[in-house]
């Protein structure tokens, strides 16, 4: 989008509810917490406003939400080829197991489904791991022995590779390998390649690269496609994801619901859905930027949506995009901030501390608002980012702007299931800091995101014939460190202060002190021992605050200090640390804009990766003996038509709270592709 996913990860979430207009949940009402197991707590969200939407309205989002259902067996296989086959083997012993389901290896077999659910796939979602079940395969062959094979189906000729997956565990070892000098393809799990290694795709990239070199307006080549090798002729050929092409079932179904959408939208949002639809049954990618053109250009329309292949982070090479979708409409009540944020972003670019030749002389097109989400699907399900900018391609943000929104409910969501958790008192060590967090935390918070992702994405420019892919595999961190660096340096500008947007400069102190504190040494407690720092968000935290804590050392602006016998992070010198974050994002928007791949590299590799085992164990030891899972996710509302005399007489709203039974409905009504593609 780019997306920014929870900043402060789930034990920071303040426990001050900052959200406009929003009621209390009763203690009589459904809890929010609705599930928790392994790392992870599942999250109920409301969706405030629904009721009050005209009709039509409604059956937009209707129909929106259930295309946003249909690709969910897209995600699933793009992550590993094998996913598929093995949530359904999961789930039909789960569902027809007559047996013991009391004993622990039962018990341990339903959380390792749990897991599958949450990640999509046998691979962790964040840090890309393979699950290491707590079951021994030969309790889980006894057990799917006991239930007859008609139960399978096609699923019984899959069996040994099921077993394979799951309990092998040297193979598909990790969805998603970053590690430098390493074929970053053939030590990756996900389906993206088939048979290709990395040399041979880069070489098959550059050459559609140069065949369309000069062109102003090019394509995101590959960006829909799986890349493929033919083991007997050896030609590389790609498999584009379309109406009659690879996942077309799936894609059929998201297209027939989209359509129903275009039937009710008014204009200009029924000539862009109706973009969209042509983009998937043709797999033409001028198509799709015809779409984000017409999307980014639409600030009137006041439900809106995401659907389709966005972000590149799962593709080790940055380029193929995970399906996902998200449908909303605006927070009418919520604060002005992104009001104001969007008006003044030329004031934001001209006083940048990048290269003045590396700022946008004129930005245009930037929109911004709060909105209420009312579902989420694909690589936004369970776990969601709290913001989105979109469109991704550097042409049309260069002409036509980009649009972004910061989720409000969501994050009111996270914010009610973490209250009272305890980790403010364990990891903060000053009281001023603490007290600092507890007023202004989440405004810091949601300030930086507005500014991450008005703002942050959307600066800056390239020099002329970067094409915008030269980072590869660090383009992702590089990409998130240059939009933080943005939403840390201005959330202190005394700018802010006059915009009316911040009452003083507390609340950069407030959002600072727990961003340092979290790219040290909190965010570590994700992470499983002897393991480095993969994922693309926690990489590009760890960089900036490890850049900014070595070059402020001498003056002790960030400092550790040893209490009880325990460590903690401190801010000294707050000023100095915005100025530090200003160095920064001149240098990492000088890599971007020049495609100084070697500088980049350098950059993730020395600040973003390494973990120190001793600080990693003691933070995993405080934080998890706090009981909080570090990770969290949704489960998504339900929409009910109601149906009079043929039509839609209204759309009702109803708030499950069973995890289990969610995943299970979405399984047997959703997922419409083979077992593998």
């Amino acid at each position: 989008m780019k997306t920014i996913r929870i900043i402060a990860f789930m034990g920071m979430i303040s426990a001050v509810a900052a959200s406009c207009g929003r009621v209390s949940t009763s203690e009589n009402e459904t809890p929010w917490i609705v599930d928790r197991f392994d790392d992870i707590k599942v999250i109920r969200y409301e969706v405030p406003g629904f009721d009050r939407l005209p009709l039509q309205e409604k059956e937009l989002v209707y129909y929106l939400s259930e295309a946003a259902k249909c690709g969910r067996d897209i995600l699933f296989d793009q992550n590993f080829k094998y996913n598929l086959a093995v949530r359904r083997t999961l789930e039909t012993i789960y569902e027809h197991y007559v047996g013991d389901r009391s004993a622990a290896e039962w018990t341990a077999l339903e959380k390792y489904l749990k897991k599958v659910w949450f990640a999509n796939g046998i691979h962790h979602h964040y840090s890309n791991d393979k699950f290491v079940p707590e079951f021994t395969e030969e309790y889980f062959r006894t057990v799917a022995s006991s239930i007859p094979d008609e139960r399978f189906g096609e699923l019984n000729d899959l069996f040994e590779t099921v077993c394979d997956a799951i309990f092998a565990p040297s193979l598909y070892p990790t969805r998603l390998n970053q590690a430098a000098g390493e074929d970053l393809l053939v030590t990756s799990s996900s389906n993206y390649y088939e048979g290709v290694t990395q040399a041979e795709a880069e070489r098959f990239y550059a050459a559609v690269a140069a065949a369309d070199a000069g062109n102003p307006e090019p394509v995101s080549y590959g960006l829909n496609s799986q890349l493929v090798k033919d083991a007997k002729t050896g030609r590389i050929y790609e498999r584009t994801w379309k109406l009659g092409g690879m996942y077309s079932p799936a894609i059929e179904r998201i297209v027939y619901w989209l359509k129903k959408a275009a039937a009710v939208a008014a204009e200009p949002q029924k000539t862009n859905i109706e973009a969209l639809i042509s983009y998937y049954e043709t797999g033409d990618l001028k198509e799709f930027d015809r779409y984000n053109i017409g999307w980014v250009k639409d600030t009137v329309s006041n439900v809106d949506f995401v659907n389709g292949f966005i972000e590149d982070y799962g593709d080790p090479m940055g380029r193929k995009a995970s399906w996902e979708a998200n449908v909303n409409f605006m927070d009418k009540e919520a604060c002005h901030r992104t009001e104001v944020i969007s008006e003044n972003a030329q004031w934001f670019e001209d006083h940048s501390p990048v290269a003045p030749e590396y700022r946008k002389a004129k930005v245009k097109g930037v929109s911004a608002k709060v909105i209420t989400v009312a579902m989420l699907g694909g690589d936004c399900y369970p776990a969601t980012p709290i913001g989105i900018n979109l469109p991704n391609a550097d042409w049309i943000r260069k002409e036509y702007g980009s649009k972004s929104v910061t989720i409000d409910n969501i994050t009111y969501a996270y914010d009610k299931a973490a209250q009272g958790n305890g980790f403010t008192e364990e990891f903060v060590l000053r009281a001023d800091d603490r007290e600092r967090m507890d007023k202004y935390g989440k405004l810091a918070d949601d300030l930086h995101t507005d500014l991450h992702e008005c703002l942050g994405h959307g600066s800056g420019q390239l020099a002329q014939g970067v094409k915008g892919g030269e980072l590869k595999s660090y383009g992702s961190t590089l990409e998130e460190a240059r939009a933080d660096l943005f939403g840390l340096y201005y959330l202190g500008d005394p700018k802010m202060v006059e915009l009316g947007l911040v009452p003083s400069f507390d609340v950069a102190k407030a959002g600072y002190a727990r961003y340092i504190m979290n790219g040290l040494m909190t965010q570590l407690a994700r992470i499983e021992p002897g393991k480095q720092v993969e994922e693309s968000h926690m990489r590009n935290r760890k960089l900036i605050a490890e850049w900014c804590y070595e070059r402020g050392a001498a003056d002790k602006v960030i400092e550790w200090v040893e209490q009880d016998g325990k460590r903690y992070v401190v801010v000294n010198d707050f000023e100095r640390l915005r100025a530090l974050f200003g160095e920064l994002l001149h240098e990492v928007q000088r890599i971007k804009s020049e495609g100084d791949y070697e500088a980049g590299k350098a950059l993730v590799e020395q600040y973003a990766v390494q973990v120190d085992p001793a600080l990693h164990a003691e933070v995993r030891e405080r934080y998890y003996a706090l009981g909080i899972e570090p990770y969290g996710g949704f489960v998504n509302p339900e929409f009910e038509p109601v149906v009079e005399d043929g039509r839609i007489a209204d759309v009702k709203i109803v708030y499950p709270a069973d995890y289990v039974a969610q995943m299970l409905d979405y399984s047997k009504n959703y997922s419409f592709l083979p077992n593998v593609n």
